[in-house]
């Protein structure tokens, strides 16, 4: 199953970038949401090899996500490879410059399964892939907006 958008955001490419590869910023996004989560790679300089642990609530159910950024090719490409039980994710964040101050951000999401329960999961979401469809823009669309309102600010 795959999640796609593009936003275009008003700011120069590496601006955009380096918001996008600020990862205490971005931590400190997803503990706000109620996400536990933890650097597993000793913290330092974010790059290849950059690993995080989440622990959440899906369906009720207590879960964790082992996430690891496995390309960081600066100041355009960014892969996340997360696990969660049986499901795997693959992210690829890209940046492209459109101008001097535009910037197109295009996030690719595949999920796949390797096991039973993370087929049945992956089942029910396809089910309801409209409705996961449109919460995926809606995020990305408010997050590509909360970004160039912050860089504006700067």
């Amino acid at each position: 199953m795959q999640f796609s958008r593009t936003e275009d955001i008003e700011a120069p490419l590496d601006a955009v970038f380096g918001a996008l590869s600020d990862f205490p910023a971005i931590e400190r996004q997803i503990m706000r949401r109620g996400v536990e989560i933890t650097r597993t790679d000793g913290g330092g300089a974010a790059g290849e090899g950059a690993s995080w642990r989440a622990g959440f609530r899906y369906r009720g159910k207590a879960r964790e996500a082992d996430v690891t950024l496995s390309r960081h090719e600066p100041p355009t490409l960014m892969v996340f490879d997360a696990v969660s039980g049986g499901l795997e994710i693959r992210t690829i964040v890209e940046c492209v410059a459109l101008a001097r101050t535009r910037t197109r951000v295009s996030i690719d999401a595949h999920l796949s399964a390797k096991t039973l329960s993370a087929r049945l999961i992956l089942q029910s979401m396809k089910l309801a892939k409209g409705r996961l469809d449109r919460k995926f823009k809606t995020r990305v669309a408010q997050a590509a907006s909360d970004l160039e309102a912050r860089l504006k600010r700067t």
